[in-house]
C-alpha cells in the first residue's frame, strides 16, 4: 500500500480492514521519517477498534520512501517489469534503531545496499535467493548480526519472482476462454496450436503470445531453455490425440512443473492413459496428470469450463479440497506447501 505525497492511496494491505489505521500511522511516519512496525488485532478490542472483524492477527511495516533512503527503488521496479527475479530485504525489528528500514536488495548474482554488516548481508542475501527461487515472501529472524541461531533481528524479505506461465495447447473457443482466466490470475499465458488458420492473436486477446508450432516441439524447446518451473500450468485443450498424446509424453516427464491438465471424457481419457502408457510412461508420471481436467462445477459453457479449471489449478497449489465453505469447519486460507529456507520462519507480514 502506497500512500503519496499528496495523500492519494494506492493498493491495500488486508483487504479494508485495517486500511484506515495504517493510512493514519503512514502519514505519521512520513512526517517524523521513523520507520515502524505496527501489529493489529492484538486483542478483539483492538481488531474491532481498527476492522479486523475477520479476527487474527496482522503486523504492517510502515516507512518512509524517496530517492535518499531507497535509490535501488527504481531498478527494482524495472526489474519487475522485465521479468527479473529480485528480492527486497528490510530490516523490520532489532535491539539497534538505526537498523530499522536497513535494506538489501538481492538477485540471482548480485546484491544492493546493505542491512548493517557484512555477515548480516552473507546470511540474508543467501535466504532470500532461496525464498526467490520458489517465489516466497516471509520474515526471517536472526540474531543482532546476522547469526542464524540467534534472535533479535527480524528481517522481511518481499520475492517478486516472474509471473508463473500458463501454456495451454490447443487454439478452440475453450482456450479462449482459459486464456482470459490465465490472464486474470496472474499468470502469463501462451496459446499453441500446430494449425495456422486457428491459433491467431485475434482469437486470443487475453494471451501474451500465440505460437503456430506442433504442441510437443514447443514445450520440449522451451523446457531445454529453462523456461518452465514449478510454477508453470500446461492444459491440453486438443482433444487430438496426435497432438495430446506427444504432448503430455513431454510433459508428465519434465521434472518439475506445477501443473498439468488435459480435457475430455472418461473414454477419451482412458484411450489417452493407454496411448500414454503404448510410449513408455510409468504409473508415477501417469500420477501427475489430471484429467479429465477441473472441478466437478456442473460446467457447460468454454467460460464456465474456464472457471472449472482454474478453480482446479489454484486447488491443487494451496490445497484446497474444492468443496464449499460453508460445508467445513476450521480455516478458510490454506498455507502454501512448506519450502525449506534456513533460518526463517513462518510470519504474516506486509510493507506499507
Amino acid at each position: 500500500m502506497v500512500v503519496a505525497p499528496d495523500g492519494s492511496v494506492s493498493g491495500s494491505v488486508s483487504g479494508g480492514c485495517v486500511e484506515g489505521a495504517v493510512y493514519q500511522a503512514a502519514t505519521e511516519v512520513t512526517q517524523t521519517g521513523t520507520p515502524r512496525l505496527e501489529r493489529y488485532g492484538v486483542s478483539d478490542g483492538d481488531a474491532f477498534a481498527v476492522g479486523l472483524t475477520c479476527g487474527g492477527i496482522i503486523d504492517i511495516f510502515v516507512e518512509a520512501v524517496s530517492q535518499k533512503t531507497f535509490p535501488e527503488l527504481g531498478a527494482v521496479s524495472d526489474d519487475i517489469d522485465e521479468q527479473c527475479p529480485v528480492a527486497v530485504a528490510t530490516v523490520i525489528g532489532h535491539p539497534d534503531a538505526r537498523w530499522i528500514g536497513r535494506r538489501l536488495v538481492v538477485r540471482r548474482d548480485a546484491e544492493a545496499g546493505s542491512l548493517g554488516s557484512a555477515r548480516a548481508d552473507a546470511a540474508v542475501a543467501d535466504d532470500a535467493r532461496g525464498l526467490l527461487a520458489v517465489g516466497r515472501s516471509e520474515v526471517l529472524k536472526y540474531g543482532p548480526d546476522g547469526q542464524r541461531l540467534g534472535e533479535g533481528m527480524e528481517v522481511f524479505v518481499a520475492s517478486y519472482a516472474p509471473q508463473p506461465r500458463m501454456l495451454v495447447f490447443g487454439a478452440i473457443d475453450f482456450a479462449a476462454a482459459l486464456a482470459q482466466q490465465g490472464a486474470f490470475l496472474g499468470y502469463r499465458v501462451t496459446v499453441c496450436d500446430a494449425r495456422s488458420v486457428f491459433a491467431t492473436p485475434a482469437r486470443f486477446p487475453a494471451a501474451e503470445r500465440v505460437v503456430v508450432e506442433w504442441p510437443h516441439r514447443y514445450l520440449a524447446t522451451q523446457a531445454e531453455a529453462g523456461a518452465i518451473d514449478e510454477s508453470t500450468v500446461i492444459c491440453v485443450l486438443t482433444h487430438d490425440p496426435k497432438f495430446d498424446v506427444p504432448v503430455l509424453e513431454v510433459a508428465l516427464r519434465l521434472p518439475h512443473v506445477g501443473y498439468v491438465g488435459a480435457m475430455g471424457s472418461r473414454r477419451t481419457h482412458a484411450d489417452r492413459v493407454e496411448r500414454l502408457r503404448a510410449v513408455g510412461l510409468t504409473d508415477a508420471e501417469l500420477s501427475r496428470l489430471t484429467s479429465p481436467i477441473g472441478l466437478d462445477l456442473g460446467a457447460r459453457t468454454p467460460e464456465e469450463t474456464a472457471v472449472s479449471i482454474a478453480a482446479d489449478i489454484i486447488a491443487r497449489r494451496w490445497g484446497g479440497g474444492g468443496l464449499p465453505l460453508a460445508r467445513l469447519a476450521g480455516r478458510i486460507h490454506h498455507e502454501a506447501p512448506e519450502q525449506q529456507v534456513t533460518g526463517g520462519f513462518e510470519a504474516t507480514s506486509t510493507i506499507a
